[in-house]
C-alpha cells in the first residue's frame, strides 16, 4: 500500500546558530526557557559534536540540529529538527 502525508501546516525556521538571530519564534524561546531545547556553549558543542548544535529533547530522545537545519513545531506542539533538503522536498510555504 502507498500512503500520502495529509496536508498540515507547521511552523518552522532555519536555525543559523547566531545568538542574535532575529526571527526566533516565541515557541522556540519558550522551549529554551523550559529546558526542552538546549544550546550548549560553543566549546562544549564542538567537543561533543564537532559543530555548534541545538539539542532538542523529543519523545524519541535528544535530536540534534546543526546550523542551517530547519527547526519545526509540529501539529501537537512537538519540536524537532529537519535537514534542509528533506524540509524543502516535504513542505512548501503557505
Amino acid at each position: 500500500m502507498k500512503y500520502r502525508k495529509k496536508p498540515v501546516e507547521i511552523e518552522a525556521f532555519v536555525w543559523t546558530g547566531n545568538f542574535e538571530q532575529k526571527e526566533d519564534p516565541v515557541w522556540i524561546v519558550q522551549a529554551i526557557d523550559s529546558g526542552t531545547v538546549v544550546i550548549p556553549h560553543y566549546e562544549d558543542s564542538a567537543a561533543k559534536y564537532g559543530f555548534l548544535a541545538m539539542e532538542i529533547k523529543t519523545l524519541e530522545g535528544v535530536m540534534i540540529a546543526k546550523q542551517g537545519d530547519y527547526v519545526i513545531q509540529g501539529v501537537q506542539g512537538e519540536i524537532y529538527p529537519c535537514k534542509p533538503d528533506i524540509f524543502e522536498a516535504t513542505y512548501e510555504k503557505v
